[in-house]
């Protein structure tokens, strides 16, 4: 996969390690800081390679607000991740430069479309994913495998894209109608399924689309 780097910055250990668990299983690569020197070493150190940076605000030595300096400089868009839900707090670190700023505890899937929210808003997302040998390039909305382009109609290329950036997630098939069809949409349930076994009809990568007993469909890497 064409993955975005992401630096977590954060030193809480089971926070830290939670955080870079469910970022990895999402498709991102990571990087781990556990305290503000740590930190401000690797951002100086940085050639390029990070392309966001997840922040706790309280951390030993040079704070999450200390750090934004040398991320500025970088280039390197902030999400502040903290306790500290004032206003003043949040309205600092907006000031000093942060796109975002989320208050824990949070729920992975708000982060994630935080991220990429980011990613896409700094041009900084990957235009292309890359699973074995698929892949969807994003700016043509395509998708080849083994070289050879495969015909998806819009509403497959969509689920399948969706489950690709979502891996070893498992969702439901009402909250799948919700993402790809949007919350308007009449049909029923089976319609999944129906997009899901044509995607495993016409994609080797569709053997990684799990069917989740009484639950829904997961896409496994």
């Amino acid at each position: 996969m064409g993955k975005n780097k992401i630096l977590v910055i954060e030193d809480e250990d089971s926070i830290r390690e939670l955080l870079a668990m469910n970022l990895e299983a999402v498709g991102y690569e990571v990087d781990l800081a556990v305290d503000g020197v740590e930190a401000e070493e690797k951002i100086r150190r940085d050639e390029g390679s990070c392309d966001l940076a997840l922040v706790d605000v309280m951390l030993p030595g040079p704070d999450g607000f200390d750090l934004i300096e040398w991320l500025n400089k970088k280039e390197i868009p902030c999400i502040y991740l903290t306790a500290k839900a004032d206003v003043a707090s949040k309205v600092k670190g907006l000031r000093l430069g942060a796109e975002d700023y989320m208050v824990k505890p949070f729920e992975m899937m708000e982060l994630f479309a935080r991220v990429e929210n980011v990613l896409k808003r700094r041009r900084k997302l990957k235009d292309f994913i890359e699973l074995g040998d698929c892949r969807i390039d994003l700016a043509g909305h395509k998708v080849f495998e083994e070289g050879r382009e495969i015909s998806l109609k819009p509403m497959e290329y969509d689920l399948f894209l969706f489950l690709c950036r979502n891996q070893n997630v498992a969702f439901t098939r009402n909250q799948l109608l919700d993402k790809i069809w949007g919350g308007g949409y009449g049909g029923e349930t089976r319609t999944v399924d129906v997009h899901v076994a044509s995607l495993r009809k016409k994609l080797k990568a569709g053997s990684r689309i799990r069917t989740i007993p009484k639950l829904g469909y997961r896409l496994e890497v």
